[in-house]
């Protein structure tokens, strides 16, 4: 089963971002034991203006921003969770044009920005989150370990 599908929202198409995506969520499912399950996750790569949009109208934040995750389930629910039919994980909505200026403003190729995008938005869907500090040390390192793993280093 496909575990994402990508979309393109005022963007061209580019079938090198598709096939990054496919890899990377596919080895988040492996890492959480989620390949077996009916599950999958919708990548919306879009502009800062949409990404401005969503931003303002889901979180009423009107700047833009690089990445924005919308889950379907709680993290609870996830653990025990048995299904019988395909079900969205969840969303994550990416500007590509926000990760090109962090890869130069962090000193990463784009490459390894745009994978930490995408593994920093499943990592919302899946419950992780970043507020508190101890939280945010959880977060980072499955980041790590999973951008380690598909030797995404720089």
């Amino acid at each position: 089963m496909k575990k994402v599908d990508v979309h393109f929202l005022n963007i061209e198409e580019n079938r090198n971002y598709s096939k990054q995506i496919a890899k990377i969520i596919k080895e988040c499912f492996k890492q959480e034991k989620f390949l077996d399950k009916n599950l999958y996750v919708n990548v919306i790569l879009t502009t800062p203006e949409d990404i401005r949009k969503f931003n303002k109208e889901y979180r009423n934040i009107d700047k833009e921003t690089d990445v924005l995750s919308f889950p379907m389930f709680e993290k609870e629910e996830l653990e025990n969770m048995k299904l019988n039919h395909i079900e969205v994980l969840g969303d994550i909505v990416i500007s590509i044009e926000q990760v090109k200026k962090q890869a130069i403003e962090y000193e990463h190729s784009f490459e390894r920005e745009f994978a930490y995008m995408v593994v920093h938005g499943f990592c919302h869907i899946i419950g992780y989150d970043h507020i508190e500090e101890e939280d945010k040390k959880k977060m980072r390192q499955e980041e790590e370990k999973i951008l380690g793993i598909l030797k995404i280093l720089d």
